[in-house]
Parts: structure tokens; sequence; C-alpha cells
């Protein structure tokens, strides 16, 4: 009963809707039409009503947005299930294909609530006088042009005149319910324009996750084991607690600085201005100073010509180096590092090895392919194929920023020595 009810209210709205049109299409008839109270009488009235759905089918046309208010007022109103209203397009008809569901759809709309509407206004009197003609007096109702009814007829005729409304309105409200998903759920080509848009977001959602896990999850790593070699040290040698401590600082000042770079991204206002440079290999320098001062022997053997690479590129193998550099402290620790960064004829050459005789867990055996041209140890993102929580997402990370520029990565352990292996074509530019 609450659905009916729901959906007859739905009706009702569509009357009110072709009513603005309805006025209109009886203006544009009257041009062709001398007597003007002609359009008292049924016959004219029912042409003005035909010649108002061509125009809110054309109002429809032009206004893609209406699609989403159909949409919202069909949702609410129509006694949908969670499902088929879940399949109703909230986004505005951009497509020719899509407007034309629509005006299908309102001209229906406006069809069924126009009938129902009428019915709503002129049945109910017409049943109360019905149903009082037995207590009335019968020639004042002939005179007045009502049939004389003797007995329960005129009752059971205006009982007979509501039920008519009321399956009326079931009916209509029925017939809109199952047209809905038809007219008013999303064309392929929404579906498709949607899934680019949830690829899209993902791909910017992917990227600042990338972002933030290798630039303040290497600082952290870091600041954790400065912090914890000068605590132990606070009383036997100052001096080495004082260079920790200044260490600390320098490391958490770059990564508030790529913080703020991170976080730029998410700004609306698409403002660039005020957000710090993302780092590339130029500034490699300063990593291995921060990573030295963490505790990693680093013999690093960087090609000059790393200088010329393309800034996308550029940007992308700093990151890899740092999450190649950060991998080594977070799961090995204090170890000699050995870092080759080179230019050759296939693109730049990327390799970051370090032992695995200190790390957690023992050593790496198996590896397995995790991105196209990836592979990295099978559960875990150790040096040492330790699994910790929430774990996994650095290597994952290297093997996606390779396979978006077109290259690959490989990571494994082999013969106590975790090595991570990264080659990247020059072509990318941005």
């Amino acid at each position: 009963m609450r659905v009916t009810f729901r959906r007859w209210v739905h009706l009702v709205l569509g009357g009110a809707l072709l009513m603005p049109y309805f006025l209109l299409a009886t203006v544009f008839t009257m041009l062709f039409v001398r007597d003007v109270t002609a359009f008292t009488e049924a016959p004219w009235q029912f042409v003005a009503f035909g010649a108002a759905l061509p125009l809110g089918a054309l109002s429809a046309l032009l206004f893609p947005a209406l699609r989403t208010l159909e949409s919202t007022a069909t949702r609410s109103l129509c006694g949908l299930t969670p499902a088929v209203a879940a399949e109703l397009a909230e986004e505005p008809a951009d497509s020719w294909a899509a407007r034309r569901r629509t005006a299908l759809w309102f001209v229906a709309h406006l069809t069924a609530g126009g009938i129902v509407s009428g019915m709503t206004l002129a049945a109910p009197p017409a049943a109360v006088v019905l149903l009082l003609l037995p207590v009335a007096d019968p020639l004042r109702h002939e005179e007045q042009g009502w049939p004389a009814m003797e007995g329960v007829l005129g009752p059971l005729a205006g009982l007979g005149l509501l039920a008519l409304v009321a399956g009326t309105s079931w009916l209509a409200g029925t017939l809109l319910a199952r047209l809905a998903p038809v007219l008013l759920g999303r064309t392929p080509a929404d579906r498709l324009a949607a899934a680019e848009r949830r690829a899209a977001d993902l791909a910017s959602r992917n990227r600042l996750a990338r972002e933030l896990h290798d630039s303040v999850g290497h600082a952290l790593s870091a600041v954790t084991l400065q912090a914890g070699a000068a605590r132990r040290v606070l009383d036997s040698d100052p001096e080495f607690a004082r260079q920790a401590l200044t260490a600390i600082e320098e490391t958490t000042r770059g990564a508030v600085a790529e913080l703020d770079t991170v976080l730029g991204l998410l700004r609306e206002d698409g403002d660039d201005r005020s957000m710090a440079p993302a780092p590339t290999l130029d500034d490699l320098d300063g990593l291995l100073d921060r990573s030295r001062a963490a505790g990693l022997r680093i013999d690093a053997d960087i090609d000059d010509g790393c200088g010329r690479l393309p800034p996308l590129v550029s940007r992308e193998a700093y990151r890899m180096v740092q999450e190649g550099l950060s991998n080594a402290l977070r799961h090995a620790g204090a170890v000699p590092v050995r870092l080759r960064i080179a230019l050759e004829a296939d693109g730049l050459r990327i390799m970051v090895e370090n032992p695995m005789e200190n790390a957690v867990g023992g050593m790496v055996g198996d590896t397995v392919k995790t991105a196209k041209g990836a592979k990295a140890d099978a559960g875990s993102d150790t040096a040492a194929g330790a699994s910790r929580p929430g774990g996994g997402r650095g290597l994952r990370g290297i093997a996606e920023r390779a396979r978006l520029l077109g290259g690959e990565a490989r990571a494994a352990g082999q013969d106590g020595v975790w090595r991570l292996t990264v080659r990247l074509p020059l072509g990318s530019d941005r």
C-alpha cells in the first residue's frame, strides 16, 4: 500500500510537470483556432495534451540534467528495489543515445502522470455524488445531467469509479517502475565512461600511495634507526647522539617537503606553484647522505649522464632507488649496499644489492611474478623474505612504476644477496 501511494505521488508529479507544456501547447493551438471557447471542450483539451508531449520530449533532448532529476525522483518514489535503483544513472545524459532514452521516459512519465492526475481531480467528486444519490433528490440530479439510479447502483458506480482511479494508478506506477531501469539506466557509453573514471581514480590513488610509501616510509625507517642508535649511545657517546639527532632533523625536513609535494596532488585548485618539486636523480646525493647517516654503507657508482634523463624517468628512478635503500635499511639493518645506475643502449639500468645475513627470517628462496617484468618474494617485501604487518607494497610500487614506463623490475634473493634490478626505457617524458 505504501509503495502504491508513493507511485501515485510520482504520477501526480508527472502531471504537475506536464502543466507548463500543456499551457504552452494550448497557446500555440489557439493561434490556429478562432473559437477560443472551444478549449473548454474535451476534444480540444486532448489535442493540447497530445501537442504537449513532443514539447516535453524536446526539453529532455536539450537539457541533459533532466535525467539526473528524473532518476532522483524515480529512485525515491517509484518503490524500486535497491538493486534496480542502483542501475539508474545519476550523471546527466551526455550522449544522444542517453538523451533519447530520457526523452522516452519523460514522455511516458508525463503521459501517465497527466492521465492519473486528471482522473484524481475529476473522479473523487463524481464518486462522492454517486455515493450520495440514494439520499439525494433524484429529480435535481436528473436536471443536472446525472442519470437516475435506483437502490445501490449509484454507490456501486461511485466505488467503481474510485477503484478505476486506484487501479489505473497502480498499473501506471508498475509500468513506470518496469521501464525505469531500461530508459533511465546507464547506456553502454555511460558504463564505459564510468569505468574510465574509476580507472583514472584508482591510478591516481595508487600513485599517491606509491609516493607516500616511498618518500615518507623511507624517512620514517631512517629516523627510527637513527633514534634507536642515539638512544643506545646517549650516555657513552654524546657526540654520536648529536650527529644522529642532526641527521633526524635533516631527514624529517626533507620528508616534510616531499609530503607537501604529495599532498599538493590532492589540492582541488590545481595550483602547483606552492608545491615543492618532486626529487629526481639530481637530488640523489642528499638521499645517499641521509641513508649513510642512518647506518647504510653505500658504494655508489652513478653514470654522469643521469642528469640529462627525461624528467619523468629521472623522478621515477629516484623513487625506485629510494625504495631499494629503504628496503635494505628496514630489513637488513646497517649493511653494505652496492648501488649502480648506468645508461645503456636499451635504457637506464638500476641495481641495488645488499647482503642478507643480518636480515630477520633467513634467506629468500623462490620468487613469484607480481607484475609485467617484475618479480618479488612471495608474500614478502623484505630484503630477506621476512613477513611483516602491512608489508608487500614497496616492491609492488617499483613494479608498477616500471610497468607504467614500459620497463621491467626484478627483485630476488640468491646466495645470501638481495638484488633489485630495474630497466627503464628513455622514451618517456612528461
